[in-house]
């Protein structure tokens, strides 16, 4: 006589469904996190280097997340099927896990694919091959161990354990990695602060040039930028609200300053906005101060008749 396949109770079907879903967001987040740090570890001068921070950064709030929530439901499921061996049986069970099955399956054949069509066209590089790697790991692990689930019947078992002590010490030696890459959140708090300081500090330059351009002078403070009618007010320091410093040494030139809480890195390139390929925001951590003389070649002044002045040092 055919033995009878128990049916799941809604229980069951949440229980099952969230351990899916929170597995394959766990398995993409790692895979993401893994790809971006190899490009980092390998990087490609077509990619964008700062690009890889915001993935790893979502990659690992995931991971924190969304893996112990996994790994908690996979212990509730295990005690369910502890105090009713019969529950492994249940259709959603099979049908979740066999979907599983599948998607890891094809993801190793694509791989696989992949992987033998660039290696023919020559395209194997280090990047490429490693990133083939970590799915290719990744969906071996998966597939291998829900077949060996699947075929499972009853009696204890060490393998669930282990398994899960390895994937999770490898998951966390990742989010650790994360952390030496980007730097703690106080780290990247205080370059937020440190991005938003040279966004500030391009809008005053740009103020500056136009002032200029419209009275062929520079102002002698940053009051004289605040203009009633578009309602421009300089941007102060957002962390400590104190004004900038600004100093006007000759009559095309002149200075800003700025106190850092870390050093300059590409990342902060993508952020700072207007960004101006000539501008040269470099910093080391401290006061820095950017000199800056204006080109009356290129920031030509208005058609005011106005004579472009000479550079000559101003005295004091």
């Amino acid at each position: 006589m055919a033995q009878e396949i128990k049916k799941g109770t809604p229980k069951d079907v949440f229980l099952h469904l969230l351990a899916v879903v929170t597995l394959y967001v766990s398995v993409v987040a790692f895979i993401t996190l893994w790809w971006q740090y190899i490009n980092t570890l390998f990087p490609d001068p077509l990619l964008c280097g700062s690009c890889v921070y915001d993935p790893i950064r979502l990659a690992m709030a995931a991971l924190i997340v969304v893996f112990p929530i996994h790994i908690l439901i996979a212990w509730l499921i295990g005690r369910e099927f502890r105090a009713d061996s019969e529950k492994r049986e249940i259709r959603v069970r099979k049908w979740l896990w066999y979907l599983t099955l599948f998607v890891a399956a094809v993801t190793i054949i694509i791989d696989l694919v992949v992987l033998i069509n660039n290696f023919l066209r020559g395209d194997l590089t280090i990047q490429f091959f490693l990133k083939i790697l970590i799915v290719l790991a990744a969906a071996a692990v998966v597939f291998s161990y829900y077949l060996w689930d699947l075929r499972k019947r009853r009696g204890a078992s060490d393998k669930p354990k282990i398994i899960a002590w390895t994937v999770g010490a490898v998951i966390l030696a990742s989010i650790i990695y994360g952390f030496f890459l980007i730097g703690s959140p106080a780290t990247q708090r205080a370059k937020r602060f440190d991005e938003q300081r040279i966004n500030d500090l391009s809008i005053i330059q740009n103020e500056i040039v136009s002032y200029w351009q419209q009275k062929a002078v520079l102002p002698v403070s940053l009051d004289n930028l605040k203009n009633q009618i578009s309602g421009f007010v300089p941007p102060a320091d957002p962390e400590t609200k104190q004004p900038y410093e600004y100093e006007a040494i000759a009559q095309l030139s002149f200075k800003l300053c700025a106190t850092f809480k870390t050093p300059f890195t590409s990342e902060m390139i993508t952020q700072v906005y207007p960004y101006s390929p000539n501008s040269n925001w470099n910093h080391a951590r401290g006061r820095v101060c950017f000199d800056r003389t204006i080109d009356p070649q290129i920031y030509k002044p208005n058609a005011s008749g106005a004579p472009v002045p000479t550079p000559v040092p101003l005295k004091y």
